[in-house]
């Protein structure tokens, strides 16, 4: 295959693209794009006339190269100033206005492309110049002759992203009352003498290579440093992967810092719906924050290609994003550009950027890809602000954060009642709230913070939201109902391919079906997309080696956790029963009295069936030795066993909880507290439910509660629907083995509740 015929030349090169086009777009997309390509078009004649050569007119770009500088300015300013006449013609508010920079640098021409540092620093000083407005740079300015009819006003000395010095940037327009002087030939030369016009002529060529070189090596673009693949951490992968970085807050304003991490968060998430691609999480990406680190180190650290970093600036309605990027492999930059808009055109803007990194990786996208991306969750500003700020607390991981955040997403809801992802991150606000801790600085039971976590979930309809379904398969999870879990997030999956979270669920549900070497390869695969986050993987292949016996493994994984996380006290308490298991009495007994201390309910002693159900395995065989593990770490014992059979052969069907439980009465008590508690159910699936743990809990109210009963596969589900949101919880039924015949286990998230029917 014959190569590309590559040269490379200094250049007078012009960059130009319309101001706002995102807003115009907006407004009637055929029309703004008709009267944009028709702008171009009048402008590309221009180009031609003052003997230009347009290279590459895309959307909303034009590129042009010339031989003069004289002659770049002078067919901007002749197209400006009759397309100011024609602008003048339109009486609504699609009015295409277009920028221009102008510099003189190196360019590479590859047949018919034309790349280089010259056509970055033309973009770049493009970007500096008003709608209708021309920028040029200092080496333009030196080559312009005086003659010419032009009011120059100086901008000083310009920071341009991607070039380490500072340039100076001029802006330049037609002088009051003249007109634009009509184009050169080019055989034209304008001499005073023979003697005289050659011997400037040499002076000027000389003085003009000296000047280029100068400038070209002091304004290039530079180029950073290759990242080695022999010293990456990973092998990278077999798809194009990368890194983006956290934005840098540009901001006069400090207290903008959770709109640049949010602008950052969802690029991340839309790149990670993409399946072409390998997205590092985000967890791993914002170690990076506030550091001053290198593409090769971030390129090695985390075994990718590219790596991607860029800067917001937010100045009341405006907002303007800087973005790059590179190749760390070379240390080239593939591309880079500036976005300038209001709030109000921000999911424009951000969806801008990520189209354009799709083109640089040349990744093609599924139409249900295309369908994901397209989803911006609300189309009101002041609810995406909010939901923004909430996620900047919820993703900072205490509870007195986590509490911020809850004020944050339900402002973002009131704003837009129809915000699903709002109600999304909401409800997983109030899941966490199921720890103490994080209860506790909401003010909140952890038990109503459950109900408040499946009313608000409820809220969130619709299929296209990876969160939702990752929240509901934690929630079915707790429930013991592993189908529900692993499909639940299989769908995230689907949405989200790159979503650690949504694998990590699905690694923890494979697990406990019995699956162990695919839930191994998941939370391996975890480690890979999160390699700075890895404890909860760990714990998870930790958790498959206990499953399968092989307590000396599972020792090694759990206790790597707890190095990387020593907070997560469930960490120990899985490592206290596999000490057990292997003999190693004072490690598990300290392990033990560890977790025990974590325990902030009051429920007295942690007794051994408490922690056992804790594991929804559906194998009696590994909730026995989870039990004799913490017996021989020296846990208690409390009636009625020392763990409950809540495995396959004591699960009711659906036929048999239907027989069981319609048409009868059932007394039962809550697990933890042993408050009790009543159900009636009617043939026909009535139900009437008395007593404190009821399901109004979630909004406060008592008394007794009415709603409908209905067998879903071997799920007994209820649906309360006095209950703000409609509420619906579904649960699974199993037989006491050891209490005689009528005692059963209602298994909810709430706890095993044990129950007997009264007739």
């Amino acid at each position: 295959m014959a190569k590309d015929h590559l040269s490379g030349k200094l250049a007078v090169i012009l960059h130009a693209d319309i101001a706002g086009s995102t807003r115009l777009v907006k407004q009637d997309e055929q029309l703004a794009h008709e009267r944009i390509q028709d702008a171009f078009r009048r402008f590309s004649d221009s180009i031609r006339k003052y003997h230009g050569r347009v290279q590459e007119l895309r959307g909303d770009a034009l590129l042009a190269e010339f031989e003069r500088a004289s002659d770049a300015v002078m067919a901007t300013l002749s197209f400006h100033s009759g397309h100011s006449d024609h602008l003048e013609k339109i009486d609504d508010d699609i009015r295409p206005e277009i920028r221009v920079g102008i510099a003189l640098g190196e360019v590479i021409i590859a047949d018919s492309t034309v790349t280089g540092a010259g056509v970055v620093l033309a973009q770049r000083v493009e970007q500096l110049a008003p709608p209708g407005g021309l920028c040029i740079t200092s080496a333009i300015h030196e080559a312009l002759p005086d003659r010419l009819p032009l009011s120059i006003e100086s901008l000083g000395e310009q920071a341009l992203k991607g070039f380490e010095e500072q340039v100076r940037v001029y802006r330049v327009q037609l002088s009051a009352g003249e007109s634009v002087p009509p184009p050169q030939p080019k055989s034209q030369r304008q001499v005073t003498s023979k003697n005289g016009w050659q011997k400037a002529a040499s002076v000027m060529a000389v003085l003009l290579v000296v000047f280029a070189v100068g400038y070209w090596s002091k304004y290039s673009l530079p180029q950073e440093e290759p990242a080695s693949i022999e010293r990456m951490a990973f092998p990278l992968p077999d798809k194009p992967s990368i890194a983006v970085l956290p934005f840098t807050n540009m901001s006069n304003d400090p207290d903008q810092e959770y709109f640049a991490d949010g602008i950052t968060e969802n690029l991340i998430t839309d790149l990670s719906k993409i399946s072409g691609l390998f997205v590092i999480a985000r967890n791993s990406s914002f170690s990076y924050k506030g550091q001053q680190v290198k593409v090769r180190q971030v390129a090695e650290d985390l075994g990718v290609r590219y790596v991607m970093e860029g800067s917001v600036q937010r100045a009341g309605d405006q907002v303007r994003i800087n973005a790059q990027l590179i190749d760390a492999t070379t240390g080239g930059h593939l591309w880079a550009d500036r976005y300038d808009g209001s709030i109000t055109d921000i999911f424009a803007l951000q969806d801008h950027v990520t189209a354009k990194i799709m083109e640089a990786m040349s990744v093609t996208l599924t139409q249900q890809e295309l369908e994901n991306l397209d989803s911006t969750g609300t189309s009101n500003t002041e609810a995406q602000d909010a939901y923004l700020q909430g996620l900047s607390f919820y993703l900072r991981n205490t509870p007195a954060d986590n509490a911020k955040a809850e004020t944050h997403f339900k402002r973002a809801v009131e704003l837009d009642p129809d915000f699903n992802h709002a109600y999304t991150a909401l409800a997983k606000v109030y899941y966490k709230g199921r720890e103490w801790e994080y209860g506790n600085a909401m003010v909140l039971w952890w038990r109503k913070a459950l109900f408040r976590a499946h009313r608000t979930l409820a809220k969130s309809v619709g299929e296209n939201i990876a969160d939702a379904h990752v929240l509901r398969s934690w929630i079915a999870l707790e429930k013991h109902q592993i189908e529900v879990a692993l499909r639940e997030a299989e769908r995230a999956l689907g949405l989200n391919t790159n979503n650690v979270d949504a694998l990590k669920a699905k690694a923890r549900a494979l697990i406990y079906s019995g699956q162990y070497e695919d839930g191994r390869t998941l939370a391996n695969r975890v480690i890979r997309l999160d390699p700075v986050v890895i404890a909860e993987p760990l714990y998870l292949i930790g958790l498959s080696h206990f499953a399968t016996g092989s307590y000396d493994k599972s020792v090694n994984f759990l206790e790597r956790a707890i190095e990387n996380d020593p907070a997560t006290a469930n960490y120990v308490r899985l490592l206290a029963a596999a000490y057990g298991q292997l003999g190693m009495e004072q490690e598990a007994n300290k392990a033990w009295r560890k977790y025990r201390k974590s325990w902030k309910r009051d429920l007295g002693q942690f007794w051994i069936a408490a922690a056992v159900q804790f594991y929804p395995f559906q194998d009696r065989e590994i909730l026995q030795n989870l039990a004799d593990g913490f017996d021989a770490a020296g846990g208690v014992e409390r009636p009625p066993s020392r763990y409950l059979k809540l495995d396959r052969e004591t699960r009711l069907s659906g036929e048999e909880i239907k027989t069981l439980l319609f048409g009868h009465t059932i007394k039962a008590q809550d697990y933890w507290l042993g408050d009790p508690f009543r159900q009636q159910r009617t043939i026909d699936g009535k139900v009437t439910h008395s007593g404190v743990i009821s399901p109004k809990s979630a909004v406060e109210l008592d008394g007794e509660e009415v709603g409908e009963s209905w067998i879903e596969g071997d799920r007994l589900c209820d649906r309360w629907s006095e209950v703000d949101g409609d509420l619906t919880i579904c649960a699974l039924i199993f037989r006491d083995s050891d209490s005689g015949q009528n005692n059963y286990y209602m298994v909810t998230d709430t706890g095993p509740h044990p129950f007997s029917v009264v007739n």
